[in-house]
């Protein structure tokens, strides 16, 4: 524990160091078409709600709910320094019921910044470290929650999107939060992997029980600052993902919004927590260099070795861009020897692709589908520029593609099974699909089971909803 001089020590440096970022900031070159601020990207200039939204086709009768994404938005746009990871965040919501597109309604986060902007009051509830949230958008404990990863607390949100409230799970949280927490299907615990902005030398790990509280905060120790987007779980292991992509003091200082960078001296590594274990247990297993943002799945196999898909990249962060920016691999398979120490990869398909997810019914276990969003295959400067999804067949080792057309991109989808003790691919899947010639936007639902096939149903948006981060389905 740190003594009260410490602290004040470390607050006086922060402050020192964060007064000459702004500073360089101001100094850095005003970009007239930041990749992350045009085009596809550029942010929406205010708030809108639209009822009875046009649809074509039919929407399944057993859909009762919202469809929420979550990305960034800056109310200021301001090119200087500028990362896509950053901007304001901004909540999409769709609410669907009795095969009715109820409404759209799109909000920004009410942070201190984006309320001043507005004029308006800032959401109440205590804050952490910072306060801007645009990461994902969940369900935990029956209440809808807007996260952030390394610094601060979860926004609750109401049905509308018009109340918020900043709140560490009922004063349950002491620390940071995580992007993704991934619910145990079993038990209905959530588990995160979280990291400080402000703590290069730690992570935790999280557990937040059904009734939406925390139950543990263990601490594991790492060096370097590493950026855990994501991890994963088995039935008897959390896993972190201590990859080579770490704070950079210089990125910070020279005025970069996000200062974290591709690392070559970082050792990479997959430690494996057991889940009711201490920093102590960790088993760290050495991984050829990369960097992964997402996880579709894990699981313990029968021979004791643990499986973990992930979508991965040879290296991210290795020159400021604005966003993402490494060379895809596609979707790999690493198999963690916990005995040996070792970690074996498998290429499953090299097409460039990202935001894996599998039916979450099935999180820690045996599975056999993931569906993934496609990338392009050169290096674009704005990130989204495929027009497929792709559904993997794990078990036949296949892959299907739906295609939404010439300048039609889907971002993230979600799969939605049609009832709980349906088929693992029997069921929807629902996401945001730009037009872009149209400056328009659809939420579309797809049959995953005739996955190439047109979609069952689309939702009308009259505006082109920018590319944005994570989407949920939260049933009604």
């Amino acid at each position: 524990m740190a003594s009260s001089v410490e602290t004040a020590v470390r607050a006086t440096v922060t402050k020192g160091i964060s007064a000459l970022a702004a500073f360089n900031r101001r100094r850095l070159p005003d970009v007239a078409a930041h990749p992350f601020l045009s085009g596809i990207h550029a942010p929406m200039a205010g708030e809108t709600t639209i009822v009875d939204l046009p649809v074509t086709g039919t929407i399944p009768a057993g859909l009762d709910g919202r469809y929420l994404r979550i990305g960034p938005n800056p109310v200021e746009p301001d090119a200087r320094g500028y990362h896509w990871f950053l901007g304001d965040g901004m909540v999409h919501g769709v609410a669907v019921k009795d095969g009715r597109a109820l409404w759209y309604r799109n909000r920004w986060i009410r942070s201190n910044a984006v309320a001043a902007a507005l004029g308006e009051a800032p959401a109440p509830g205590p804050r952490h470290n910072f306060d801007t949230v645009n990461t994902n958008v969940v369900e935990i404990g029956g209440r809808t929650w807007a996260l952030v990863e390394a610094g601060s607390y979860p926004v609750e949100l109401d049905f509308t999107l018009e109340e918020q409230t900043y709140n560490d799970f009922d004063g349950t949280l002491e620390g940071s939060f995580t992007a993704h927490p991934h619910r145990d299907p079993d038990t209905g615990e959530q588990h995160a992997i979280c990291y400080e902005g402000t703590d290069p030398n730690t992570v935790r790990h999280v557990v937040i029980d059904r009734d939406g509280r925390v139950v543990r905060e263990e601490p594991v120790s790492v060096r370097h600052g590493p950026s855990i987007h994501d991890c994963a779980i088995t039935a008897r292991y959390v896993l972190i993902l201590d990859l080579p992509v770490t704070f950079s003091m210089r990125a910070l200082i020279g005025g970069h919004a996000f200062p974290y960078q591709w690392n070559p001296d970082h050792p990479a590594r997959v430690g494996l927590l057991p889940r009711g274990g201490t920093a102590a247990d960790v088993i760290w297993c050495p991984v050829d260099p990369a960097y992964v943002f997402h996880v579709a799945n894990a699981y313990d196999a029968e021979d004791g070795k643990v499986v973990l898909d992930v979508c991965a990249y040879a290296s991210m962060f290795a020159e400021a861009t604005g966003g993402p920016n490494g060379r895809s691999l596609g979707l790999e398979r690493w198999t963690i020897d916990p005995g040996a120490r070792t970690v074996t990869r498998r290429t499953i398909d090299a097409s460039p692709q990202e935001f894996p997810r599998p039916d979450e019914r099935r999180f820690g276990k045996p599975y056999r589908y993931a569906y993934t969003m496609a990338l392009p295959n050169h290096a674009d400067a704005e990130f989204i520029g495929a027009t497929a999804l792709y559904k993997h067949d794990l078990e036949a080792g296949t892959r299907e593609t739906h295609t939404f057309g010439d300048g039609h991109y889907p971002g993230e989808f979600v799969f939605v099974p049609a009832a709980p003790e349906s088929a693992e691919d029997e069921g929807w899947l629902i996401g945001l699909v730009v037009d872009l010639a149209n400056e328009t936007t659809d939420l579309v639902i797809l049959d995953a089971q005739k996955f190439a096939g047109p979609p069952v149903a689309s939702i009308r948006i009259p505006h082109r909803v920018p590319p944005g981060f994570h989407g949920n389905w939260i049933a009604g």
